[in-house]
């Protein structure tokens, strides 16, 4: 495991830290894979019963890493066409399921910021719990075609998913985050990881078994409402729009001038 993931072993609960901090922990390739071989080793120590995330530094994560490549990166981008962005979207949703099947309950412990792709990361856990000054959204560009959003429909309906979709860089609090569904509740920024803490300690007090099972029967019914067919319509759309001129564009300027760049050129309108 590299430097991306922080596991740390407390007792019956096992803390996976998102580990780029002057990022904002923006999770690129490394940092799944590096999630990913974690999930696999905790998945078969018995002593651990439930998983929590975190996010190391000011935030819990600000999304998928937009940065261009250096022209010095020994594996440059491809060519995106839409077979290639579907391919890359779908399994970014398969390693979402991974979470939403993960045998152990999973908490996410968000604070900070909590925005884009981070906030479906969010959603597939079991169990989220937010600091009540938290701020989570959406991307401050609209570079994508509705990735997120469906996610965020299951959670907090259609209205308030178009309501954060439709205005860039939408964002609403932790506490907003808890009454709107998004989140199961919110706590002082300087209680989160207690509170997440003793909680994973009351849940680990049931038998992993009986843990596994409930689990499946709630995802179960969760699935007959779309859990499992939702989100890749969302890697359908964002494919689709990434062929779109507008987009196109947009990701130019990324590439020529940086994130923050383009974000200013598109609220000053191109």
């Amino acid at each position: 495991m590299g430097d991306a993931i922080l596991l740390e072993r407390d007792g019956s609960l096992a803390w996976l830290t998102l580990n780029r901090p002057e990022k904002l922990n923006a999770i690129n390739p490394a940092m799944l894979q590096e999630l990913d071989a974690a999930l696999a080793e905790l998945k078969g120590d018995d002593g651990v019963r439930v998983v929590a995330l975190r996010g190391a530094g000011r935030a819990f994560s600000s999304g998928f890493d937009l940065s261009p490549r250096p022209a010095s990166s020994p594996q440059p981008a491809p060519e995106s066409d839409i077979v290639h962005d579907f391919d890359r979207f779908s399994g970014t949703v398969k390693f979402f399921e991974q979470i939403w099947d993960y045998p152990k309950p999973v908490i996410a412990a968000v604070h900070g910021y909590c925005l884009a792709g981070a906030t479906q990361l969010c959603l597939s856990c079991d169990i989220t719990v937010v600091a009540d000054d938290a701020q989570i959204g959406f991307p401050s560009i609209p570079v994508g075609g509705g990735f997120i959003s469906p996610m965020w429909m299951l959670y907090v309906g259609p209205k308030r998913a178009k309501q954060m979709s439709f205005v860039a860089g939408s964002k609403i609090s932790g506490t907003t985050a808890a009454d709107w569904g998004w989140a199961n509740y919110s706590v002082p920024a300087a209680d989160l990881i207690e509170d997440v803490t003793e909680l994973a300690r009351r849940i680990a007090k049931t038998p992993p078994g009986i843990l596994r099972m409930k689990k499946y029967s709630i995802n179960r019914a969760a699935e007959i409402q779309g859990f499992r067919t939702i989100p890749g319509l969302g890697a359908e759309t964002d494919a689709l729009l990434h062929a779109s001129g507008e987009v196109k564009e947009m990701q130019g300027w990324i590439r020529t001038d940086g994130v923050r760049e383009a974000i200013r050129r598109f609220e000053e309108g191109g």
